[in-house]
């Protein structure tokens, strides 16, 4: 009997630690928790963030609940009819805050069965969709100056070459050429803002959950086969990637476009640029765009990827400051992160980091390693 009472005694004190964290987490989560009953429809719970975010406390949340339970009805009556699928919910809407002011949030909720089997409870959340609308409106805003930035003169360019074709018949083969080559570039640049960098495309990045089928080798070997047009000497070293991985790939590869455009803009034509694709360290897998140039001034490092700043090694050269940004913006919407750092040899490097789910390429099964040259041991 002894023992007994000790094992009830510890699983008590378990259950009082457990519930002690929960009220912990409840307390000083942002997002706003719930629970009504289905029979009065009336709030049970509310989190203490409802009266931080919103004014409101149990007491006088009848406001509120009115809006928290506008779609319980319909719910139960589909639910009453066999409809499973209205056990949860999602919506967006507007919640008065208790100054009167209206806040865009999104409502997820689910109906919680009585031993009937018929639903007693509906327990949910509230988050606050003010930040995510503001970056949303941002990033259409950065897509639309993004998208004029590039058009206005790709356009001028455009109508030159047009107009050197049209007056050019006595021009060599070698210069009929060159024409040709700008016009195919200037078409695929211009194909490409209508294609992803359109403030519609650039706002959708990353919103919809991919499949996990996008190879990470053929992604970097895409980037580096199109930069080779620019740079001969750009090689691919690949180790230990997963088959498959979720992301966007267009955008990743106008990542990897800018990333590379870069490091050919800001070092000579014969100095080599490396892209390496690995597994990190921490988890996840690593992407690094390395070249052998002269480098960024270190009090400038922290700075490259903000919006229109350019180096003091910039001079003399065409940009707008805009690549690297916009780098770090389609990462930023993959939920990784990308810095840049000086190589102790001599040269840049710039490092992508995702993230790979757990299910992604099967544990993530091994690809055979595709490069130029073997992977170095950094």
């Amino acid at each position: 009997m002894g023992q007994t009472i000790a094992e009830l005694q510890a699983a008590l004190e378990t259950s009082q630690a457990n519930e002690a964290r929960y009220r912990l987490l409840l307390e000083h989560s942002g997002e706003i928790s719930w629970m009504a009953d289905c029979a009065t429809r009336r709030l049970t719970w509310l989190s203490p963030a409802a009266e931080r975010q919103f004014g409101y406390t149990l007491d006088t949340a009848h406001s509120l609940a009115q809006r928290l339970l506008a779609d319980l009805p319909a719910r139960l009556a589909s639910q009453a009819d066999g409809d499973a699928s209205s056990r949860h919910a999602l919506r967006e809407t507007e919640l008065a805050h208790a100054d009167g002011h209206l806040v865009p949030v999104e409502i997820e909720s689910t109906l919680i069965l009585g031993a009937d089997g018929a639903p007693a409870t509906v327990v949910g959340v509230v988050r606050d969709l003010r930040a995510r609308r503001e970056l949303a409106a941002q990033q259409k805003k950065f897509a639309s100056m993004l998208s004029h930035e590039f058009r206005t003169p790709l356009s001028t360019i455009d109508g030159a070459v047009q107009r050197l074709e049209m007056t050019g018949a006595h021009h060599d083969e070698a210069t009929r050429k060159r024409y040709r080559k700008i016009q195919t570039a200037v078409d695929r640049m211009l194909a490409m803002l209508d294609e992803y960098l359109s403030p519609e495309r650039m706002a959708s990045l990353g919103r919809e959950r991919q499949p996990n089928e996008i190879n990470p080798a053929q992604l970097l070997e895409t980037a580096a086969e199109q930069a080779r047009q620019r740079r001969k000497q750009i090689s691919v070293h690949t180790q230990g990637l997963p088959q498959g991985i979720r992301c966007e790939p267009a955008g990743m590869r106008l990542c990897f476009e800018m990333l590379l455009d870069n490091a050919i803009k800001y070092t000579q034509d014969d100095i080599p640029i490396e892209l390496v694709g690995k597994i990190a360290a921490e988890g996840g897998i690593e992407f690094l765009v390395r070249d052998h140039g002269d480098g960024i001034a270190e009090t400038e490092l922290p700075r490259v990827f903000e919006k229109s700043f350019r180096g003091s090694n910039a001079v003399g050269v065409a940009g707008s400051g805009l690549g690297l940004y916009m780098a770090r913006s389609i990462v930023d919407v993959h939920g990784g992160t990308v810095t840049a750092r000086n190589v102790s040899e001599s040269g840049t490097e710039f490092r992508i980091w995702l993230p790979v789910a757990a299910d992604a390429g099967k544990n993530l099964a091994r690809v055979d390693a595709s490069s130029d040259n073997s992977l170095d041991a950094s």
